[in-house]
């Protein structure tokens, strides 16, 4: 099979699947494999709620009439747990729940799209073929398939192709909604995927470790790699969003967020609080400022 195909049934089978399996898979605590902004609590939903509303307020919009959509929190989770907003409702789509969104809305996700299943190919003796999974011994390996790809490609350079999440944007950008659209997560552009990453970017994360056995522990790790942010931006451009923005995330809540980040750092100039560290962790770009990226538009 495709690894596309492997990689939808390791994270999602229903019994199985990584994300399906009752576990706490995020945080610091033990069993956890990886962590994400999120895990700076309340202060990461709090910049959230302040960046919404100020979007919405540019855009001559009244945050009390929209509903907060996340999707794809994690069990019992949710970025606005805790948090005193503006919005006129929250709504928290798992992962098992139908994708259905109407009326006026925010809808956001945190590092939902880098979690979709990807295509795996490889150029080799001049020409691309897709990487698939086969069972060979009672274990899975990697396996080459046809495919047809009419870009150019340099010998042995892999491209992880994320186009799962495109069409996951697709499908909300496509459904009667109107607001705004924020997703956090980690990608390249276009240009820099294939120019950047001859190795590709698919990995796996067990234990806050990351490595290559992409085929190790199905259903016990996570899998991820890089979303196109170029892809993404023209489905939203494609169904009305204007205009489609990508900053780092240091940036969008410098800019989005500044009023709360000020009265934050104000309120515990004299003492190294949790509050304090947990910005630091999410602006600093050597920690979360740089590593993630916001794309956003309105409609």
């Amino acid at each position: 099979m495709g690894f596309a195909r492997f990689m939808a049934l390791a994270l999602y089978h229903p019994e199985v699947g990584y994300y399906r399996r009752p576990r706490q898979r995020v945080g610091y605590g033990e069993g956890t494999d990886f962590y994400t902004s999120a895990t700076s609590g309340v202060v990461f939903g709090e910049l959230v709620s302040s960046a919404c509303r100020q979007l919405l307020v540019t855009a001559d919009r009244d945050p009390g009439q929209h509903t907060f959509v996340e999707i794809g929190a994690e069990p019992e989770h949710s970025v606005l747990q805790g948090v005193r907003h503006p919005f006129q409702a929250v709504r928290t789509l798992r992962i098992s729940d139908a994708l259905k969104i109407e009326g006026d809305c925010v809808v956001f996700s945190n590092e939902l799209f880098d979690a979709q299943p990807f295509t795996r190919t490889v150029f080799r003796e001049g020409a691309w073929h897709e990487i698939g999974v086969t069972a060979q011994g009672g274990r899975l390996k990697e396996v080459m398939l046809p495919c047809q790809r009419d870009r150019l490609g340099v010998e042995g350079y892999h491209f992880d192709e994320p186009l799962s999440a495109t069409e996951l944007a697709s499908q909300i950008a496509g459904q009667a909604w109107r607001g705004l659209f924020v997703a956090l997560d980690y990608g390249k552009t276009f240009g820099e995927l294939i120019s950047e990453t001859p190795a590709g970017t698919a990995r796996a994360y067990h234990r806050h470790t990351q490595s290559n056995e992409l085929l190790a522990r199905p259903g016990e790790q996570d899998l991820t790699c890089h979303i196109c942010w170029d892809w993404l931006s023209e489905v939203l451009a494609g169904k009305g969003f204007h205009p489609p923005t990508l900053e780092s995330q240091e940036a969008f809540f410098i800019r989005r967020a500044g009023d709360y980040i000020a009265l934050a750092s104000q309120e515990d100039a004299k003492t190294l609080s949790r509050r304090k560290l947990a910005l630091m962790q999410l602006l600093h770009p050597s920690h979360l400022g740089q590593k993630f990226q916001v794309l956003h538009a309105t409609r």
